[in-house]
């Protein structure tokens, strides 16, 4: 085998408002790029699942709760929740275009393709943080996946999804009592201190095991009511 085979093969790039999205293949694996930084692939997929299931299992036996996924990325965070029967309805916000074309007839329909046909899926284009300041719906759980966690974003405008006000408008689209999740590449008793400051309860973490290095982080908090 020659050292090139390793060499990851890039499969679509796209400039769009937010900057670059890269989607590669190395070997079995493919990997979202944002701005040549490292997001996501499909290697393994446990935090993603963990950030669903524990967004529900703190619901405490809601029926047919309605989940809010903030970023589509690979998939597995949609096609876990699209696989349980407990959720009610799932809404995905993205605002790459170039992700969602990805899933609906590109390379990474294989993980997301039952969930994009489950009658309970709808995906938004837009961006979260627009989304949440703007819209009138609102859901039992919102599940936050769209950079390495709250201080490493994929871009500046992100940044603004962690502070008071962003997350003010988070617990804004929740019901009462309802959870917000947030996928991090490590813990931050920061973040922690601004989600009780934003006036979240019940605040925690999980972690999620990786083969090396530190484990991800999934922080949990309830909106009070």
């Amino acid at each position: 085998m020659s050292v090139f085979d390793d060499l990851p093969e890039v499969l679509d790039r796209r400039a769009g408002p937010y900057g670059e999205v890269v989607l590669r293949r190395q070997g079995e694996v493919l990997q979202i790029i944002a701005n040549g930084c490292f997001l996501m692939d499909t290697s393994d997929g446990r935090s993603e699942r963990l950030l669903v299931d524990a967004a529900l299992a703190a619901l405490g036996g809601r029926t047919a709760p309605r989940v809010l996924i903030g970023g589509l990325g690979v998939g597995f965070s949609l096609a876990h929740a699209a696989a349980d029967p407990g959720w009610g309805r799932i809404t995905v916000v993205e605002r790459e275009r170039a992700v969602v074309e990805w899933h609906r007839d590109g390379p990474l329909a294989a993980i997301s393709g039952p969930a994009f046909a489950d009658p309970r899926t709808e995906i938004v284009e837009a961006d979260l943080l627009d989304y949440v300041n703007e819209t009138y719906a609102t859901f039992d759980a919102l599940c936050l996946d769209i950079d390495n966690g709250p201080g490493w974003t994929v871009t500046e405008g992100n940044e603004g999804l962690y502070t008071p006000a962003g997350l003010t408008g988070c617990a804004g689209v929740l019901r009462p009592g309802g959870v917000l999740a947030v996928w991090s590449a490590q813990p931050s008793a920061e973040f922690e201190r601004t989600l009780r400051n934003a006036g979240f309860q019940q605040v925690r973490t999980e972690e999620v095991p990786v083969a090396r290095g530190a484990p991800d982080i999934v922080h949990l908090a309830v909106r009070p009511g």
